[in-house]
């Protein structure tokens, strides 16, 4: 901890703790729907409907790429996720929802929003609000925030 007590410097252990808690518990009920927090995070991610080339989905999914291809396969053979190549650069793939995808994406965030209403409290809005102007000031590269 720095000298400072609430500091940038305390931010790192405490959000780690938060998000290791919260990807335990919606893991827990991911697994019930046979899906994994990482599956979930790729889902998350193309529920905006632009699609996402692998390499972003990748890295913003943080994963490796060879572990993100086996994942997006188990999601392909579900029929969550489709691929094609990009329209623009040809040499690259792009990572969609499909329709079933989609319904199961809101399917899930209700179930998750569901379960997760009993810890909100006043603070949350202001809290997701100085987290997303964190992220803003942190990220290299700004990128839409998964919902």
């Amino acid at each position: 901890m720095s000298e400072f007590p609430g500091s940038a410097a305390d931010l790192l252990p405490l959000l780690t703790r938060a998000e290791r808690l919260l990807s335990r518990r919606v893991g827990a009920l991911l697994t019930d729907e046979g899906l994994t927090i990482e599956a979930w995070r790729v889902l998350g991610l193309l529920a905006d409907g632009l699609g996402h080339p692998m390499s972003e989905v990748a890295a913003e999914a943080s994963l490796p790429p060879g572990t993100l291809t086996k994942l997006v396969d188990q999601l392909v053979d579900r029929n969550l996720v489709f691929r094609r190549v990009d329209p623009i650069d040809r040499r690259r793939i792009r990572a969609y929802l499909t329709a079933r995808g989609r319904r199961e994406h809101e399917r899930l965030s209700m179930l998750i929003q569901a379960d997760l209403a009993a810890l909100s409290t006043v603070d949350d809005p202001t809290l997701a609000t100085h987290l997303s102007a964190l992220i803003t000031r942190l990220a290299p590269h700004p990128t839409p925030t998964p919902a």
